[in-house]
């Protein structure tokens, strides 16, 4: 006797989730905007560059053993005086400024990104417990956050900047001058996260699903993190998109200022900053295509951070 066939059973799991995904309404809302998808190449192309830096740079502008101070100040491969080793010049300690780039982009993104992960953890925490607990506790909370919003991010984190910088005399700047940064982009972005958590649980706490949870017996921590926290963590997926670009801006204006990373570890302010001094001297390179970089790529980010915010607004649909 013959055993017929199989027949053909379901699709896999990744040809499913696939093709859910592309499905979503999501996704048809995001290919439908053309100036949204460039912006996630630009953007997916900048961080892949970055990410790889080691492998695409022609050398590592933190290695002293390849840098050169005589190799300073060359200008771009197509300007009279360029070298084909450098395509988009050297900065003024003869630094790759196409590596530089790449070094600097993979620094700025991992302070941008653990800056917006400390105030959204800092901000779902305090907006949690205000809108839940309610009360006094919620009226501290708040009356904290509208002071925070009268100092602006900057003004924050020089002030940061400068109490570390007192209470860690006679250690170099290098040890903690990463850490800072982290810090003062943490303490000036929260509030938002917060506001908008709050007025999310105010809403969600009075469901019957929360008083359920109370009914039998599950702890406030756990309403809070199983319960609450799942279906009030959407408008801060958009904060989030957007912080990222003002994230980066506000590293790159720091080291502009002076109280960001050293010039031995350079992001793209640090790049920026070094580029300034030379800008009227001819040497235009040094702070043009960090400056290009940087741009973009913060445009970038925030176009996607306004689609996602106009695609995940139920009004606009």
């Amino acid at each position: 006797m013959t055993i017929p066939p199989p027949s053909a059973g379901p699709t896999s799991s990744g040809d499913s989730l696939w093709s859910r995904i592309m499905a979503h309404d999501l996704t048809y809302l995001f290919f439908r905007s053309p100036l949204t998808v460039v912006a996630a190449v630009l953007s997916v192309a900048i961080i892949l560059a970055a990410l790889m830096a080691p492998w695409l740079a022609s050398m590592d502008p933190f290695d002293p053993a390849q840098v050169f101070l005589a190799d300073a100040n060359i200008p771009p491969v197509w300007q009279d005086g360029g070298d084909p080793r450098f395509v988009l010049g050297t900065d003024d300690q003869g630094r790759d400024l196409y590596s530089a780039i790449l070094y600097g982009m993979r620094v700025s993104l991992v302070i941008g990104l653990s800056g917006v992960a400390l105030a959204a953890t800092i901000g779902i925490t305090l907006g949690l417990i205000a809108g839940y607990v309610g009360g006094r506790v919620d009226a501290v909370i708040m009356r904290v956050a509208d002071v925070q919003l009268t100092f602006p991010a900057i003004l924050i984190a020089l002030l940061v900047n400068g109490v570390v910088q007192a209470l860690s005399k006679g250690t170099s700047r290098e040890t903690w001058a990463f850490g800072v940064l982290i810090l003062s982009i943490g303490l000036s972005f929260w509030v938002q996260y917060a506001r908008t958590i709050r007025g999310s649980t105010l809403i969600e706490k009075n469901k019957d699903y929360i008083h359920a949870a109370r009914l039998v017996g599950q702890p406030t921590p756990l309403i809070l993190l199983r319960h609450l926290l799942p279906n009030v963590i959407g408008p801060v997926l958009v904060i989030l998109t957007i912080n990222l670009g003002l994230a980066i801006i506000t590293e790159a204006t720091l080291s502009f200022l002076g109280v960001g990373l050293p010039p031995t570890q350079p992001s793209l302010g640090t790049l920026i900053s070094i580029g300034n001094k030379y800008l009227f001297s001819g040497d235009w390179w040094i702070v043009t295509f960090p400056g290009l970089t940087l741009a973009i790529f913060v445009l970038s980010i925030n176009l996607i951070g306004d689609w996602l915010r106009d695609a995940l607004n139920p009004r606009l649909q």
